[in-house]
């Protein structure tokens, strides 16, 4: 790992990591995760490792997040083509609180984002044929699984492309209520 990037200046714990890449004429090499270097920032045990591919450019995902004692941290890396990746902080009292932030993410560059508990998560391909990989430190339940309808109009996210896809059920997540407090994490 070559070294953190954080998101935001309010400490939130949003943070981009970059990798270092090793390129000779075989082609390259690079470490996606490693336990130790990562362990001040993701030292849960990985419990679920995660696969996306996404045909269609202009394609949203999310945003999704669970609660409880499965809330998880993500560390999420573009395999191949280029994301922006989105997610809004939804943690109780945090000074962030439903503050979407952005990172494009692509294969060309080294980076991946690591996201805390207590965020939703999103993306939208900004090119066909696009992999992304989560390593997740919660095993995925269905009872405690949340989400955010991704058009709305309170957190206003500012989709780079107009969506393609959306699977009916991330359209069909509510808008968040002017009495929502955030969850606790």
């Amino acid at each position: 790992m070559k070294k953190l990037v954080a998101l935001d200046k309010d400490n939130s714990g949003l943070n981009v990591i970059e990798r270092t890449r090793f390129i000779d004429d075989r082609g390259a090499f690079e470490r996606i995760f490693c336990k130790e270097e990562l362990s001040p920032f993701f030292s849960e045990d990985v419990s679920q490792i995660n696969l996306s591919s996404n045909s269609t450019i202009g394609t949203v995902r999310g945003l999704h997040y669970q609660t409880e004692c499965f809330a998880e941290k993500k560390y999420v890396i573009c395999l191949a083509g280029k994301i922006m990746d989105v997610v809004v902080d939804l943690r109780e009292g945090s000074p962030t609180f439903l503050k979407p932030f952005y990172q494009e993410l692509s294969a060309e560059t080294p980076s991946g984002l690591l996201i805390p508990k207590g965020f939703a998560h999103g993306f939208q391909t900004l090119l066909a044929n696009t992999t992304i990989l989560y390593i997740m430190s919660a095993q995925h339940n269905a009872q405690y699984e949340k989400g955010i309808n991704p058009l709305d109009p309170m957190l206003s996210i500012d989709w780079p492309l107009t969506i393609s896809n959306c699977s009916a059920r991330d359209k069909s997540f509510a808008f968040i209520s002017q009495d929502f407090e955030g969850v606790y994490v």
